[in-house]
Parts: C-alpha cells; sequence; structure tokens
C-alpha cells in the first residue's frame, strides 16, 4: 500500500485541471455541459451546453444561488448581489435563468475571442458535391487541358 496515500491528492489535482470550475464537465467533442442536482431529490436540472467553460459554471452559479440561496458554494460569488429574499422557483424556471446567463456569457466571450487579432478563424466546410467555380480556381486550367 506504499504511494495509496498520495494518489488522492494526485487525482484532486488531475481533476482541478480537467473541470475548472464547480458543477461542469467537458463532452469529449469540446462543449461545456452544466447540470446541478435538485435539493432532496435523486433528479437533476440540465442547464445547458456551452462553447466556455466560463458559461457553464456562470449557468451553475445561476441556478445554484436559486436553490441554495446566500449559502450556495459558487464559482463567481462577486457577481452575486445581495437579496432579502429569494423567490421560490420550479425546476423549469431555474432552468430557464441559468440557461439565458450562460447563453448570454458565452456570447459575449465568442464575441471577445473573435474580436481578437490572433484568435482563430473558423471556415466553413467545403460542399465537396458541388462543382468548383472557375473565380474559386487558383490554377490556370487552360494549361491543363491542352494536354
Amino acid at each position: 500500500m506504499e504511494g495509496d496515500c498520495c494518489s488522492g491528492a494526485v487525482k484532486r489535482k488531475q481533476r482541478q485541471t480537467e473541470k475548472p470550475y464547480r458543477g461542469i464537465r467537458m463532452r469529449k467533442w469540446g462543449k461545456w455541459v452544466a447540470e446541478i442536482r435538485e435539493p432532496n431529490k435523486r433528479s437533476r436540472i440540465w442547464l445547458g451546453s456551452y462553447r466556455t467553460p466560463v458559461a457553464a459554471a456562470r449557468a451553475y452559479d445561476t441556478a445554484m444561488f436559486y436553490l441554495r440561496g446566500h449559502s450556495a458554494r459558487l464559482n463567481f460569488p462577486e457577481l452575486f448581489v445581495e437579496e432579502d429574499e429569494l423567490p421560490d422557483l420550479s425546476a423549469a424556471s431555474i432552468r430557464k435563468k441559468a440557461t439565458e446567463v450562460g447563453a448570454r456569457v458565452d456570447a459575449l466571450q465568442a464575441a471577445l475571442h473573435s474580436s481578437e487579432p490572433n484568435s482563430r478563424r473558423v471556415f466553413q466546410k467545403p460542399d465537396l458535391n458541388e462543382y468548383p467555380s472557375p473565380e474559386d480556381s487558383d490554377h490556370d486550367w487552360d494549361s491543363v487541358q491542352n494536354f
């Protein structure tokens, strides 16, 4: 059983690099998803999938805040305003509020990254069933046809 004493710390460190925020995870294809368990129930509230981990974490925070109130452990506690009394919301209402916040943050993050000068541009994949037009050609096809 040598080495078992530190394996928990190593696994915890790996999880922190894989999951930068509480309540989110990354899908195999790169999208970040958020979900939360309802208090005193086995069911979960699906909070959506997002391009960035920050957007997923903000959606999680919104749902957690409406479920747990001021005692919630949030990813971004500084972004929530103290309210006297939180409304009692249904799971559907919490999902709606959380996805609205997540979508807004996702759009803002995407706009920030697209306006950066060194950002990668997303190119559309060509339709392989479509014939190329003469304007798109880089070659001098007349010289090829003379063979």
